[in-house]
């Protein structure tokens, strides 16, 4: 019987059962370049059932490490929560320091503590204006201010953080609407804590919502601070679970500062 060392990390929390629970599973270097066979990778996260499995192929030398990401049913291009949970791994539990960098099927992303946190860089995404789905307001049960599309995702902008408190909408009316990828944000007021909000919903990719999604926050960051005329942002994502980030605009990267604590290790077995 084969076993891989296998982490659960709640990511953008300090909080156990908070944030966004992402499993880290640690393969070897030998085989076809590392990776067992794709099926197999995905068969992995379908069992996990989170929203992101990450697999992990440490370096021991100079070279950024190897990681990709599974949703239950797809591996997908960019996942910021399992990236973060993935440099939690390597620095708070298995002893590396230093700046942590991940060749990745979206370039070198690197996670780097900071103090009791971690700051991860992720690519910058750019919102392009879009048209309003049809159905999309009777979907959501709120008027969109503004509609964009940038990093894979569309995005709407509604009026209030207690208005995207309370949104339930069903994924198979989503995927209907054309939004089987969705950020919904709204702007931050004192009372709310943050600069800015949001809630990700990716039925598309078997994730009714997730709790705190990096890569939103790689569109929302840069969308914000135009807006905001800032380029440091506190941001919530006011999900269950909810989490918490500082965003940072540095050019064509956003820097994600969060916290992050292991829930579960042991081993994988196959």
């Amino acid at each position: 019987m084969n076993s891989l060392p296998f982490y659960q990390v709640d990511a953008f929390t300090e909080f156990r059962l908070k944030g966004n629970p992402a499993a880290v599973c640690i393969l070897g270097s030998n085989g076809a370049g590392g990776w067992l066979d794709d099926a197999v990778l995905q068969a992995i996260a379908a069992e996990n059932n989170l929203a992101e499995t990450a697999f992990l192929i440490p370096s021991e030398g100079d070279a950024p490490h190897r990681l990709r990401w599974f949703t239950p049913t797809v591996e997908v291009e960019l996942c910021g929560h399992a990236t973060l949970a993935s440099g939690h791994v390597l620095l708070r539990e298995k002893g590396y320091t230093g700046a942590q960098s991940f060749e990745t099927r979206s370039g070198i992303l690197t996670v780097e503590p900071e103090g009791e946190a971690l700051l991860m860089r992720l690519p910058a995404s750019d919102t392009k204006t879009s048209l309003i789905p049809d159905d999309l307001e009777r979907v959501l049960h709120a008027r969109p201010l503004e509609v964009g599309k940038g990093g894979g995702f569309l995005v709407v902008v509604i009026d209030s953080v207690e208005r995207l408190r309370a949104l339930a909408p069903r994924s198979e009316h989503l995927m209907a609407a054309g939004a089987g990828c969705l950020i919904v944000t709204a702007p931050g007021a004192e009372a709310d804590g943050c600069d800015y909000a949001c809630r990700v919903f990716v039925p598309e990719a078997g994730i009714p919502e997730d709790p705190v999604t990096g890569s939103a926050h790689a569109v929302l960051a840069p969308f914000w601070a135009k807006r905001l005329k800032k380029d440091i942002l506190s941001a919530k994502q006011v999900s269950e679970r909810g989490g918490t980030l500082e965003c940072r605009v540095e050019g064509d990267q956003v820097a994600l500062l969060g916290q992050a604590v292991t829930v579960i290790s042991g081993s994988f077995h196959l």
